[in-house]
């Protein structure tokens, strides 16, 4: 009978030691819990420009990990992960799930600029030979113009091949071209220009605007692979310029036509036609103006003439004009002094001679007086 109060308390003390023990394990596990937020917390605000609302996934993982009974610190590492992939995936261009809010515009400016030995006219004439990229530049595949203005492009980018369609806005001969374009998976809009810096070199502007499509395109983007493969293409039609148009530069014809907002306005044929009748103008004008200059040569040769005729017939009158008359008398007058200045020579010399003949004849009487 005495050994039941025993019992009793000793069971009661046990009970008051489980409930401690499972007061400090409760008590442990909270703190773990939130350390492990503040863990997450603290990475998520490093992260804020790229995984906004990270915090808050975290915080729901664990809630949703303490109901389930699993690990509050590995749901909140779940939940965080997930907004995490969210967000780049935002950053990325693709859909970011529940966030909203204006997207910015994501393109890469490409500047390239490259000089030609050629003429203007022939660097352009070669640029608007669209379906010829292919045969020269390493991944344009293919070229496919469907009208003046409307082309269609298929390149390779890296092991995959994007096609898009292109729209010229504008072009005008020798100067620029201006396209846009659009695609699934990217397009490019740009413009070229053309400067003549010489009879034989001219430089040319490009300008593209790449825009990217997709989470491939994106993520070629971040290493600029298109404005690299854009800068060897420019270079490859350079090489192909200086090594094959220089050679026959006459038989690349280019499209010499005009385009204004898109349509139109001038077609090749039109404008070869403006060409030719421009040529056959300025060969008129040269002509005329040869003429003209020949006209006035007869005109000078005939007033001459006539004017020698009039000074004969005066002559023949035994009346000339005073201004010849006066040529005549300094005529006259530089003869007779000449004459006279001959004169003083010739006698100047004749007295030297009898000086001679007087020297001679004394030698020879001294000679003969010698003899005898």
């Amino acid at each position: 009978m005495t050994s039941t109060p025993t019992k009793n308390k000793n069971t009661e003390a046990t009970d008051r030691l489980k409930a401690s023990a499972g007061g400090v394990v409760t008590a442990l596990a909270e703190r773990a819990a939130s350390a492990a937020e503040s863990h997450v917390t603290g990475l998520t605000d490093r992260l804020t420009d790229v995984t906004d609302g990270t915090k808050s996934g975290a915080l729901k993982g664990s809630a949703k990990a303490a109901v389930k009974g699993e690990s509050p610190v590995k749901g909140a590492l779940k939940g965080g992960l997930s907004n995490l992939k969210d967000k780049a995936a935002e950053a990325l261009g693709g859909k970011g799930g529940k966030s909203s809010g204006s997207k910015k515009l994501k393109l890469t400016n490409i500047i390239e600029e490259t000089d030609v030995g050629v003429p203007v006219r022939v660097a352009y004439n070669q640029w608007t030979e669209f379906r010829d990229f292919p045969t020269f530049m390493k991944k344009v595949e293919a070229v496919d113009q469907e009208s003046d203005e409307k082309l269609s492009m298929k390149a390779q980018v890296f092991w995959s091949h994007r096609r898009w369609d292109a729209t010229i806005l504008e072009q005008v001969p020798d100067e620029r071209i201006v396209w846009r374009s659009k695609g699934e998976k990217g397009y490019v809009d740009g413009a070229v220009t053309f400067h003549p810096l010489g009879d034989r070199l001219t430089r040319i502007l490009v300008v593209l605007e790449y825009h990217p499509q997709g989470f491939f395109e994106h993520t070629g983007n971040i290493w600029r692979a298109v404005g690299r493969r854009a800068r060897l293409e420019i270079k490859h039609f350079r090489r192909h310029v200086m090594t094959t148009t220089i050679l026959n530069p006459d038989e690349v014809e280019g499209w010499r036509g005009e385009i204004r907002d898109g349509e139109v306005v001038r077609t090749h044929e039109e404008a070869l036609e403006d060409e030719r009748r421009a040529e056959e103008r300025d060969a008129e004008d040269s002509a005329d103006g040869q003429d003209e200059q020949d006209e006035q040569g007869h005109d000078d040769y005939d007033e001459a003439d006539d004017a020698y005729e009039e000074s004969d017939d005066a002559y023949d009158d035994g009346e000339a004009p005073e201004e010849y008359e006066d040529d005549a008398d300094e005529e006259s007058d530089g003869d007779e002094a000449e004459y006279e200045e001959y004169e003083d020579e010739d006698a100047e010399y004749e007295d030297d001679a009898a000086d001679e003949d007087a020297e001679y004849e004394d030698e020879d009487d001294e000679q003969e007086a010698r003899r005898a």
